[in-house]
């Protein structure tokens, strides 16, 4: 056996200033790195202060211990460059927005602060006091904040979450060949979260604009780092994924600003992204005002000795001993800090018996709606059309549509993008949903790793950067892997950040139920998305509909869902001639057979299966009328046109593909029994597949599906309970 040491080619480094560092550093970059850290202490300690006289509802994560980490790395990007950060980032928003909001040239020695900084203060407490006047109108509070003007991409409440979305901004930067840099703040618990490795994986590969700085201040909530991590420097996770590491004390402002600036001038010139991993130290519990040490998972005597380096002691005495400033200086620092944060916390609140919040602050009630989705800004001067007004139709497989309409987008519009596994392998990806279109586009069709919650996340950060991406998720059930990126991210984010951003993006998907595949491949995801109001779900059951929804996807500002499902993709379907452009509106169902006895309420690839039992049930003396709901997602489902088919026939059968028990119809029934009970002469009823995981043998998963004979038996079942009052057990209840 022959045994090779191998050595890993990694550029790892540990950052230490000296003496002669502070004597080369500009002394205004210095003076403001020193406000900054002088009014983040104020602004926490007030903080912690108010929330204990109850005037701040939510968690408080404090940075009380890891001001100079903000301070000195802000203090090293340009105003242009981004960052995101996490539930604990009161210090990084607070540093970037004030970098933003006084000019290069301030002198806080020298000068008054500027109106619009002293308004940032205000703004930036009144979030987190849930107020009004906040950035994001007091949704946000304490973890979600955000200003997109002042490059804060966000700040982020789940550990990690907010990684992908920060690396989905540097692809936007870099897809729009600026020369910004983000920066994305988390702890070092997040480097054990999946996505983590996920969008660093995804980063190297793309060589992506990005600086990842791990803020380890030892402890995860009462468990220490080392208990919970095999590595001892987090730092050291950049060697597999292509990156430069680096390691500095936290406690040295110094240090951190030289090896950001570093790091950012290096990516500037095409250099490769970095992990810095900063050890800090936070100096209180994870939120409130107690010390670590009151829970019992660490010592009095290991707080004392952190708070002996901390930088807030031992910079400002570095700065006197090298004679770049005196006390008076220092004195004024401090004093503009407290007066700034005395003139916000008088602005939001009233001085009684105790403090209170301003009542004429909080957000109007009327507001609470507001903002879930787009408000519709982008449809206007849209034209809509009928499809079935079209002539000079030509036939065209449903996959070869979907590569057609997603070309016209490529060509037409340079923001859009499009993200999945194997997109641009196969001449067109794995189902041909992408024909042609990696040879068209080859810098815009992108192959990326199976890593649904990393290129999820990435999508994600893209849109909100304003690209609009396309992301194909091969099988619905991956949804699963990538489902706080989509659901706690996507589908949230612009409302909590106070409608701020918008999110048009599009997620394709293909349902395999009857291929064979299986319990974790064969999922109908509509009924989980559902869930999430800020989600758009279509499902179009032909490519005719498919292009006009497609179009009205890729031009809305919210997430749409597209379903697609595999029985579509190689049938033909007429498609107007040399026309790709026309839109079908979100909400608006169409009646595909029209009758008089019930109302099948339906969606996707059993609309066509529906039709086909029909001529069935009209041997059978059952008029059926069959709708097409094309728009799936609660508020857009058509109860309009629902209403005026259940007002003639009197019954209505939801029918779909998915199991009971995952499925749109209990709620689909129950609004159509609230709606229009009065015209209902039988209760709504559901046909649904059999409530198990899809089993991968034919005959199993034959018996599992729901088939025409079964649509045939329960469309009769509820023509005879109109008519008879008879309500015999169904199939679907029985299983």
């Amino acid at each position: 056996m022959i045994k090779t040491k191998l050595d890993l080619a990694f550029d790892w480094q540990a950052w230490q200033s000296t003496p002669d560092d502070m004597l080369r550093m500009d002394l205004l970059v210095i003076k403001r790195i020193l406000f900054d850290l002088f009014l983040i202490h104020e602004f926490e300690e007030t903080l912690l202060r108010l929330y204990q006289e109850g005037c701040v509802w939510g968690p408080v994560h404090s940075s009380v211990g890891q001001e100079a980490v903000a301070a000195a790395s802000i203090a090293a990007l340009r105003k242009t460059d981004k960052i995101a950060g996490t539930h604990r980032a009161h210090h990084q928003f607070l540093a970037k927005v004030m970098k933003h909001a006084t000019p290069d040239s301030w002198d806080p020695c020298r000068e008054a602060l500027p109106v619009e900084a002293s308004l940032a203060v205000k703004r930036t407490l009144a979030e987190i006091m849930g107020l009004a006047p906040g950035y994001c109108g007091g949704r946000g509070g304490s973890m979600h904040l955000r200003h997109a003007e002042a490059g804060v991409i966000g700040t982020n409440a789940i550990v990690g979450g907010g990684i992908p979305l920060a690396t989905g901004t540097a692809f936007a930067e870099k897809f729009k060949h600026t020369d910004q840099v983000v920066l994305c703040f988390f702890g070092d618990g997040a480097t054990n979260q999946g996505v983590f490795h996920e969008a660093c994986n995804i980063a190297g590969i793309w060589n992506l604009p990005i600086i990842y700085f791990v803020e380890n201040n030892l402890y995860a909530v009462a468990t220490p780092s080392a208990e919970v991590c095999a590595v001892k420097d987090l730092s050291a996770h950049a060697a597999v994924y292509g990156m430069n590491g680096r390691v500095v004390n936290g406690m040295d402002p110094l240090a951190i600003y030289a090896v950001i600036d570093d790091s950012a001038r290096s990516i500037r010139g095409g250099g490769r992204s970095c992990i810095i991993e900063c050890k800090c130290y936070r100096h209180y519990h994870q939120g409130g005002e107690k010390r670590g040490s009151a829970f019992g998972y660490r010592s009095r005597r290991e707080e004392d000795e952190w708070l002996e380096r901390d930088a807030l002691v031992t910079f400002p005495a570095a700065v006197l001993q090298a004679g770049l400033l005196e006390e008076p200086d220092l004195l004024n620092l401090r004093e503009l800090a407290q007066s700034a944060m005395m003139e916000a916390v008088d602005y939001c609140t009233l001085q009684r018996n105790a403090r209170i919040v301003r009542p004429e602050l909080w957000p109007r009630v009327e507001s609470l709606r507001e903002g879930v989705r787009s408000d519709g800004r982008e449809w206007q001067g849209v034209s809509f059309s009928d499809p079935e007004t079209f002539t000079d139709l030509v036939e065209m497989k449903y996959s070869d549509a979907i590569a057609a309409v997603t070309g016209r987008w490529l060509e037409k519009d340079d923001r859009v993008v499009v993200l999945g596994e194997d997109v641009a392998n196969f001449k067109g990806g794995a189902y041909g949903a992408t024909k042609q279109l990696p040879e068209r586009f080859p810098k815009r069709v992108l192959n990326t790793p199976i890593s649904e919650a990393g290129f999820a996340g990435l999508a994600c950060g893209a849109a909100m950067s304003g690209l609009r991406p396309v992301v194909e998720i091969m099988y619905p059930d991956f949804t699963l892997v990538a489902a706080d990126q989509l659901f706690n991210q996507i589908s949230k984010l612009r409302y909590m950040y106070g409608n701020t951003t918008d999110m048009p993006l599009v997620v394709r998907t293909r349902v395999a139920i009857g291929c064979g595949y299986g319990g974790q491949h064969s999922m109908d995801p509509a009924a989980l998305y559902a869930l999430f109001p800020g989600w758009r779900i279509v499902a179009p059951s032909n490519a005719l509909d498919y292009v006009g929804l497609f179009n009205s996807a890729m031009h809305s500002l919210d997430p749409v869902l597209i379903i697609e499902h595999h029985s579509l993709y190689g049938r033909k379907f007429p498609l107007p001639k040399d026309n790709l452009d026309y839109f079908i509106p979100f909400g608006k169902a169409r009646v595909t057979r029209e009758g008089k006895d019930v109302t099948l309420i339906t969606y996707g690839c059993m609309v066509g299966r529906c039709e086909k039992v029909q001529a069935r049930l009209a041997e059978k003396h059952v008029s059926a009328e069959i709708i097409d709901l094309r728009s799936i997602d609660f508020p857009s489902i058509d109860y309009d046109l629902i209403g005026g088919s259940v007002a003639k026939t009197g019954a209505a059968v939801v029918v779909e593909e998915s199991p009971r028990s995952q499925s749109l119809g209990a709620t689909i029934a129950n609004e159509v029994t609230e709606r229009f009970f009065e015209w209902l002469d039988a209760p709504v009823l559901r046909l649904n597949s059999a409530d198990v995981p899809n089993p991968v043998s034919r005959v199993l998963e034959s018996a599992a599906i729901l088939g025409e004979e079964e649509i045939v038996t329960g469309v009769m079942s509820a023509a005879r309970r109109k008519w008879n009052g008879d309500y015999p057990s169904r199939r679907t209840e029985a299983t």
